[in-house]
Order: C-alpha cells, then sequence, then structure tokens
C-alpha cells in the first residue's frame, strides 16, 4: 500500500516536470459491453461475457470494465451506448449485428470514444467490426449431422436472414451433404437471437417433421432441451459448449472464443495504438472452437470432423470450394475454386440442393 502511495507522488512529480507519464501512471481504462441477450444464456452472450472477464483477470486493476445485457436492437441500443459514453467508457463493444446504425450514430457524438462492433460492416474513424468465421464451425457440424443422422432430415433453427446466418446454413448443408447425399435440411425462421420459447417451438416442430439432428444459430439452450424431452435427437452448443443444458444427446459445439480479441484491442487503446479495423477470424485463429466431440459419435466419424477443422485451421482446405453452384443452378465456384470474402460476407442465396427460399 505504502509503495502504491508512493509511486502515485512519483508520477505526480514527473508530470509536474514536464516529463511523460511512465505505463503505470496512466489512468484506467474503462471498457464498456453492450449484450443482447442475458450473461447466462449459456451461448453468445454468455461467451462475451467470458472475454470481458479475461479482460478483468487480465490487466487486473488497470481497467475497469462494465456492462448491460438484454439490450434490443435500435433506439435502446443507442440509448445504452450514449450512457456507457458519458459514464467515461473508452472503448465500447457492441455484440450484435443490429446494433451496428446505433453504433455508427453514437461514435460520431463521441469521437474520442473507441467503438468495436461485432459482426457488422460499417466503419467509421473510431469504429472498427470484428466477426468470427463460424461457417468454418458450421463446415465441421455438417459433416458430424450427415454422418449422425439416421433420418436423413437436419433441422436449422436460424435467426435472421442476414448473410452471416445464410453462410453458416450453406456451409452446414455442403458438408453433410458431403457425406450423406440423402440428407435435407428444413430450416426455420424465427427472426431472434434469442427467445427460448420461440427457439423451442421451432424444435419441436422440426422434430415433428421426422428431423433428428437439430442445428441452431438462435443464442438459448431451449433447442436442447426439445430435443432432450423428444429422446433420440442430436444437438449441437452453439456460440458456447453448452454441456451442461444436454446430457443426452449432444454431439459437440461451436465455441466463439472473444477473450484474445477484447484484451488486445484494449491493450491497443492503453497503448495508443488503437486504430479503425476489421477482423474476421476463424478456426485457425482460435475465435472458433470445436467443443468436445462427445462419446455418441463412433470413433471414425469423430476422426472425420477432426481431420476437416484440423485441414480448415491449417488452411489446407475452405469450406466453400467449388464445384458449387447457387440453388437455382446457375454456376458459381468451378471446380478447386474459392469463394473470395466478398461474395461470402454478402451472401443472399441458398446452394443447389437446398429446399425454400430465404425470407426477404
Amino acid at each position: 500500500m505504502k509503495r502504491r502511495t508512493v509511486l502515485k507522488g512519483a508520477g505526480a512529480l514527473a508530470l509536474g516536470a514536464g516529463l511523460a507519464a511512465p505505463a503505470w501512471a496512466q489512468k484506467k481504462v474503462k471498457a464498456g459491453f453492450i449484450y443482447v441477450g442475458p450473461v447466462g444464456d449459456g451461448g453468445w452472450t454468455y461467451e462475451h461475457d467470458q472475454g470481458r472477464l479475461a479482460v478483468e483477470a487480465h490487466f487486473g486493476d488497470q481497467v475497469e470494465t462494465v456492462f448491460q445485457e438484454s439490450v434490443p436492437e435500435g433506439a435502446d441500443a443507442e440509448r445504452a451506448m450514449t450512457q456507457m459514453a458519458l459514464g467515461g467508457a473508452d472503448i465500447i463493444f457492441a455484440t450484435s449485428f443490429g446494433y451496428m446504425d446505433p453504433v455508427i450514430n453514437v461514435a460520431a457524438k463521441f469521437p474520442k470514444v473507441k467503438f468495436e462492433h461485432a459482426t457488422g460492416f460499417k466503419r467509421a474513424e473510431n469504429v472498427s467490426t470484428y466477426s468470427a468465421r463460424f461457417y468454418e464451425g458450421r463446415a465441421v457440424q455438417g459433416l458430424l449431422a450427415g454422418r449422425m443422422t439416421r433420418t436423413n432430415k437436419i433441422g436449422y433453427i436460424a435467426s435472421f436472414p442476414i448473410p452471416e446466418v445464410i453462410r453458416g446454413i450453406n456451409s452446414a448443408y455442403i458438408h453433410a451433404r458431403k457425406v450423406n447425399p440423402d440428407v435435407e435440411f428444413s430450416v426455420v425462421w424465427v427472426y431472434t437471437w434469442f427467445d427460448p420459447a420461440k427457439e423451442a417451438d421451432a424444435a419441436n416442430a422440426l422434430i415433428e417433421q421426422g428431423a433428428d439432428v437439430v442445428l441452431q444459430h438462435t443464442d438459448s439452450t431451449a433447442p436442447q432441451a426439445a430435443a432432450e424431452k423428444a429422446g433420440n435427437v442430436y444437438t449441437f452448443g452453439q456460440a458456447s459448449d453448452m454441456a451442461e443444458y444436454a446430457p443426452m444427446p449432444r454431439i459437440s459445439s461451436i465455441i466463439d472464443n472473444w477473450a484474445p480479441y477484447y484484451i488486445r484491442r484494449v491493450q491497443a487503446v492503453m497503448d495508443g495504438t488503437w486504430k479503425s479495423e476489421d477482423t474476421w477470424d476463424g478456426i485457425g485463429a482460435g475465435m472458433v472452437e470445436i467443443g468436445e466431440i462427445t462419446e455418441v459419435v463412433p470413433a471414425d466419424v469423430r476422426a472425420e470432423a477432426e481431420a476437416l477443422r484440423d485441414a480448415i485451421a491449417a488452411g489446407e482446405y475452405h469450406p466453400f470450394t467449388g464445384p458449387l453452384k447457387k440453388q437455382d443452378g446457375s454456376a458459381w465456384l468451378a471446380e478447386g475454386e474459392v469463394a473470395d470474402d466478398g461474395t461470402l460476407a454478402g451472401m443472399n442465396f441458398y446452394v443447389e440442393g437446398m429446399k425454400g427460399d430465404i425470407p426477404s
């Protein structure tokens, strides 16, 4: 305690003499986090909050973090971020696609505050964007789903018809069909990121249609509960492991690991090196992880899935590699051709073989 008092005094003397303050004399950085769901959702928001806690653990008393959970996309998000900026936040992480315009609006009013928007595409001098290549994890899920289904019917609970979600559906379907040409996908759009009742209803509807494997791009554990109640229906964890919510039968999970990114960006604020940029990382960089492949999966199938994961991580394989056609039969990727990031970022079509329409 005495040492801390002495150091503060030394910092004050240095500043008084016109010298630069040492790193330990810099003011505490305040980092704010805006969440679309509750921190206890077990999925998307839970993992973002784990990233926040990792920031606290890494920096200790150099950083203060604040968060607001269950903030609706739209005007409520703009108000929440405005209050954080007024409250002294140096950097604000907005963790849902629908926060995009609110981020841009608030950032214009607070040019000294740094903003980080997850999964968006609008940037400004003080706004960065970041996302994960979730479609890489969906490829592994698709392979496992195609191998594990007994009915050849796979259900997919989709949130909103945006490129991020469409990419995931296509990637899962492509890789399920590669190992099981007879597989069929049914997609239910629920128009929410987190609504356990809607997600449970969607899961039950898919199960009633014969799906014995259910994937999801929504954030609650309700589909796992519905599958367990139905029995003999396999699920995957979404954004987090979700193991404790589905003791039977569960295949694996996609885990979003945001901690390294959050630590790096807060460090950049501390160092004065933060700049607006776009980050899109995947399995290789560790932003997307494949959770434990459980014992319900046969050893040879597990090995096959792990080999695909490792090939993606090493950059030896891209989940969108031709030959691939669009749903209407038109040409898209030739043999060996890989989809470019621009096409993937704006993906608004299903691949050949998918049934149904993407809502407009």
